[in-house]
């Protein structure tokens, strides 16, 4: 996709968009964009094919909810909305350009509810969703209201987007396709930029100058925040600096502008020490583990702290963070076995993924259930992706999640599943999606731990798990709020 079809931010408010319609609603990114509209008062629209979840929310604020593609849905519309994987010859597009309705992409849709806000745009390859919660919820608790649209739900909050009152606009800016242009940040952070998205960019090479192009629509009066320990937001860094632009850093590295020292994470949390320009700035706890979590979270305390932030809101929000729907998400357990569902499907967030989850796991066996996401990212990641699922102990996994992809010869799960490095008894592809749960409850044992991860679709999947772990135990076996351990054990 190229940005220079797209308006970028401007004048236009979101109330200049009148009646809206989102084609696609059900998706996470377009549900939370029509969840925020609805929080701001606008009349909403939306047409879907499937029953996801996020609907009957949408329903519940006054949104009105088509199950089908049709003409008709676009009466009395104003502005109709897409993303980018709507093509363009969708029945909705087709009629709304004839009908001379306003039509704009999300990203141009969102930009509009940002006027007149200091935004706070996160981007990366990885870490996005979570850095973005934690900067609300620290943005939340030092009591801004801010407005927010995020590409996931906070746990046991349950809605990625809220209208606020207050001056601050937390969004997830998403790069995939170059849409994170289109926004004018007051605040920008990166998380870290590694070779992804290279259908649309080429080579990280390219991918690495639309972050820095990012980068520099930051407000001058904002600033920038980019990991020291990542080898691009290093190199971004070096070269803003160069360019005499605001930027501050964090990160283990000793040159970091906010160090962390003293990490520490175990199967119910993370802590570290953190010093900002050489002082000592306190420890911050979060009771989800990982310490790529805990990296996250520095980005956020980094930003609150530019922001002249209370630090008590920062340990606080940080301190009852819990974690993100789909990012390290706890589901229950069943006979004894500990079901996850994790969103990784790039070969650095599913390493990261699947060593704490080994922590989790304690003595017990790993099991991870995936489903690749996108044919061109396993094609080209395929020996690192099966590097990655070779930290569990077993593997089953699913076919590619790929719509409108054309598979050719020796692509696709059946050539990924022989390059995972375990014996042939502890790896297997189930082509069928209904075949998954008896296959995994053949496999787990009590004390494991199982993760569904990978592609969009794979969530459905652990509520499968447990039925068919209950099934196994005659019914029995079900705890929703009890680890492996015997601890209460927190959603991430």
């Amino acid at each position: 996709m190229n940005t220079a079809q797209f308006t970028p931010a401007g004048t236009m408010t979101a109330e200049d968009l009148g009646r809206i319609h989102l084609i696609g609603v059900g998706g996470v990114g377009m549900a939370g964009l029509a969840r925020l509209f609805l929080t701001r008062g606008l009349p909403v629209s939306g047409s879907e094919l499937r029953e996801w979840p996020s609907l009957a929310g949408l329903r519940a604020l006054g949104g009105t909810i088509h199950s089908t593609h049709e003409a008709s849905n676009l009466d009395g519309v104003d502005t109709v909305v897409y993303s980018s994987a709507i093509p363009q010859d969708h029945l909705e597009m087709v009629e709304a350009r004839r009908r001379g309705l306003r039509v704009l992409h999300r990203s141009e849709a969102l930009a509009a509810a940002m006027t007149g806000r200091r935004t706070v745009a996160v981007a990366g390859t990885h870490g996005k969703t979570s850095t973005t919660s934690m900067v609300t919820m620290v943005l939340q608790q030092a009591g801004t209201d801010p407005s927010f649209v995020i590409g996931g739900e906070i746990s046991e909050v349950g809605s990625g987007a809220h209208h606020g009152t207050g001056e601050h606009f937390v969004v997830e800016a998403d790069e995939s396709d170059r849409s994170f242009l289109i926004y004018r940040p007051f605040v920008s952070i990166i998380t870290n930029i590694e070779a992804d998205h290279l259908n649309t960019y080429g080579d990280l090479a390219t991918l690495e100058a639309a972050f820095a192009e990012f980068a520099r629509l930051t407000d001058p009066a904002g600033f920038v925040v980019t990991c020291a320990d990542d080898p691009g937001g290093r190199r971004l860094a070096e070269t803003l600096r160069a360019e005499g632009r605001r930027v501050w850093t964090y990160g283990e590295s000793a040159d970091a502008d906010l160090r962390m020292s003293d990490v520490v994470s175990s199967a119910h949390g993370v802590r570290y020490q953190a010093e900002i320009e050489g002082r000592a700035f306190g420890e911050f706890r979060l009771p989800v583990p990982g310490r790529h979590m805990a990296l996250n979270s520095a980005a956020a305390v980094l930003a609150a702290y530019l922001l002249e932030l209370p630090v008590p809101a920062a340990e606080a929000a940080l301190g009852a963070f819990p974690g993100v729907r789909r990012r390290f998400e706890r589901k229950g357990v069943a006979d004894g076995v500990l079901v996850y569902d994790e969103y990784a499907y790039h070969p650095t967030s599913m390493t990261l993924a699947l060593q704490t989850l080994r922590e989790v796991a304690g003595d017990g066996r790993l099991i991870v259930v995936f489903q690749p996401y996108r044919l061109y990212r396993t094609r080209d990641n395929q020996a690192e992706i099966a590097a990655a699922l070779g930290i569990a102990d077993e593997v089953v996994l699913l076919e590619v999640f790929g719509p409108g992809e054309t598979r050719r010869p020796g692509e696709g799960s059946a050539a990924l599943i022989q390059d995972v490095p375990l014996p042939d008894e502890r790896k297997v592809f189930v082509e069928a999606w209904d075949d998954v749960p008896a296959e995994v409850a053949r496999r787990a044992r009590a004390g494991d731990v199982v993760v569904t991860m990978g592609a969009p679709p794979i969530s459905l999947m652990g509520d499968q798990l447990l039925d068919a772990l209950l099934a196994r135990s005659g019914g029995t076996g079900l705890d929703a709020g009890v680890g492996p351990d015997g601890a209460a054990a927190t959603a991430g």
